[in-house]
């Protein structure tokens, strides 16, 4: 059967944006040394991910979103992890990070969405807030701040009691770069390419319609202030869980990467300390090579299911789970990073000294997904802990 013309330029459109995936990858490897030394890419990353337009991958069509399903979302991320788990990681945060713009009241939308600045955030909310007129004062220091050097706008997480409200509620506050101190501290054991400094506040001011009330929208599934087209993709969705997407792909990934070096590597050495043997007649990294093909089928599976969950919800319009429904997707997000970062340290433990080179490949794909999987919203124990609450019943976790 022949595709329409509207089929035809959306497989172009698809295959495009998955061409830039490669460039974009492929920029970030060639760098991968010096920005792991240096803390952070050259601007050349950033600058290639706004022009292939991916920071507008989860806008709604009103700001020049870019309409794309999940699972082609999923292999632009996973595609540029292939090559860098930093740069896989940025891709992600710079489209997911507008999610939430999004949702902001209808004139935050227009100033932060309509002005084609790149977004960065710390949802933490650890900030202080005092009311000030109509707006509000934020003070405090955000460690953790992923692409912060080359964003425009950034949201800063705090606990504040809004004028209609009854009590403190779970908010981000939006502000310029220029109204933050970056604070040069991203000095870690990975993901440094990242350059996911902190920022420190010290009294700026933010007008209400720059306040995105993210506890309200968990609960209630709509943005703030209306006017909103309810039949935008990006609206169709349970916000956190539709937010935290792009975590088990980036690790994904990176394990995509990691198998195919354990192959290429295993393939070719030989060992001096076994008489010139070829390890790739060895029973035992034949064993663990085929062990991590199957697990990494298994964790294939459940990032499907995960985004088919999403899709579902898209269909049906549906943008609240029940606390079970949710906290099994945080569960599937921990199993994959737990999952990932052990599977990576076997890989560098069987293929030896080789490995541990400071910039080798091995070593800097294992720091980095060392790195991914302690981030908060897919820590293991947390994970099955709140999914086994919530199925006898009793809440779950308060934010993943």
């Amino acid at each position: 059967m022949a595709l329409s013309k509207i089929q035809v330029e959306q497989h172009s459109k698809i295959q495009a944006l998955l061409a830039s995936a490669e460039t974009i990858g492929k920029i970030a490897e060639a760098e991968a040394i010096e920005a792991d030394r240096n803390a952070r890419f050259s601007p050349r990353v950033a600058k290639a991910i706004e022009e292939a337009g991916f920071h507008k991958i989860m806008r709604p069509k009103k700001y020049g979103g870019l309409q794309i399903d999940l699972k082609t979302y999923a292999k632009i991320i996973r595609t540029v992890s292939r090559y860098s788990v930093p740069a896989g990681w940025l891709v992600y945060f710079y489209s997911v990070h507008e999610l939430w713009a999004a949702y902001l009241p209808p004139k935050g939308r227009d100033e932060i969405l309509g002005g084609g600045e790149l977004l960065a955030d710390v949802v933490a909310p650890i900030g202080r807030v005092e009311k000030d007129g109509e707006g509000f004062r934020l003070y405090g220091q955000w460690n953790f701040c992923s692409g912060v050097l080359w964003s425009g706008w950034i949201g800063l997480g705090a606990m504040m009691e809004l004028p209609d409200g009854q009590g403190p509620e779970y908010c981000l506050l939006a502000l310029p770069k220029s109204d933050v101190k970056i604070v040069e501290n991203w000095d870690t054991i990975g993901l440094r390419s990242s350059g996911s400094n902190g920022v420190l506040v010290d009294g700026a001011y933010v007008p209400p319609h720059r306040i995105f009330p993210a506890g309200r929208v968990m609960a209630s599934g709509t943005p703030a202030g209306g006017e909103y087209d309810p039949n935008d993709p990006v609206y169709r969705m349970p916000f956190m869980p539709l937010f935290l997407l792009g975590f088990p792909i980036v690790a994904l990934g990176g394990l995509d990467r990691i198998l195919s070096l354990f192959y290429e590597r295993t393939e070719k050495r030989v060992r001096v300390f076994k008489l010139g043997a070829k390890e790739k007649e060895s029973s035992g990294s034949q064993r663990l090579l085929a062990e991590m093909k199957m697990q990494h089928h298994a964790l294939e599976g459940i990032v499907d299911s995960y985004v088919r969950q999403l899709e579902e919800c898209q269909v049906e319009g549906k943008t609240v789970m029940n606390d079970e429904e949710r906290e099994r997707m945080f569960a599937m997000r921990g199993y994959v990073a737990r999952s990932v970062s052990e599977l990576t340290l076997r890989a560098m433990l069987t293929l030896g000294g080789t490995s541990i080179f400071k910039g080798d490949p091995v070593e800097l794909f294992t720091r980095d997904l060392i790195a991914l999987a302690a981030h908060p919203n897919h820590l293991y124990e947390d994970a099955m802990a709140a999914y086994g609450r919530t199925m006898f019943g009793l809440p779950g976790d308060p934010v993943w």
